[in-house]
């Protein structure tokens, strides 16, 4: 899929809000509703764009206590992977999954009423698992969602020649090739 500067401009407009009206979007970067409509359709479609989200509150939701919880297999068998990755999604606790090298397999960010509820969690639903050798965790203190998010996408030519790779940051910053 290539992107032109305008593509870019509104998956950085989409990151910051993701419901922004299109008649807003459209202004921000400077082209039709229409045309806008169509181009976050083709982000879409093309898979740029995998979904629109509404960012929670932690503590307006319930949530006291937030951990990542590093975890080593056994073994490294696919069959043990994908059941450990489906028996752990499967979780309402779990917000991210993640597969990970080094020293852990593993890192699951999760987010539960209170310690207690993270230590039942540990014991119920991960210390119980036979893929699972090791448990360490860490609670969070603070957490904060960078908005930014760098896209690498080709560019379309330019009236100059040659494709490009531009680096898209989507935080108060200003695209760099």
């Amino acid at each position: 899929m290539n992107f032109d500067k305008i593509d870019l401009q509104i998956l950085r407009e989409l990151r910051n809000n993701a419901r922004v009206p299109n008649k807003v979007l459209a202004g921000r970067v400077g082209i039709a509703p229409s045309t806008c409509i169509s181009r976050v359709r083709r982000l879409v479609d093309g898979g740029a764009i995998s979904g629109f989200y509404a960012e929670f509150n932690p503590k307006g939701v319930g949530v006291g206590a937030q951990a990542m919880i590093c975890l080593r297999m056994t073994r490294h068998d696919r069959e043990d992977i994908d059941a450990f990755r489906q028996h752990v999604l499967a979780r309402d606790e779990v917000v991210s999954f993640y597969h990970v090298s080094g020293d852990d397999d593993f890192m699951l960010h999760v987010a539960l009423r209170d310690v207690e509820h993270l230590r039942e969690f540990i014991i119920n639903a991960l210390s119980v698992r036979p893929e699972i050798v090791h448990i360490e965790t860490r609670l969070i203190f603070e957490e904060r969602r960078n908005p930014g998010f760098p896209v690498y996408v080709p560019l379309q030519q330019d009236a100059g020649g040659g494709d490009a790779t531009q680096r898209l940051t989507t935080d108060a910053g200003s695209d760099r090739s």
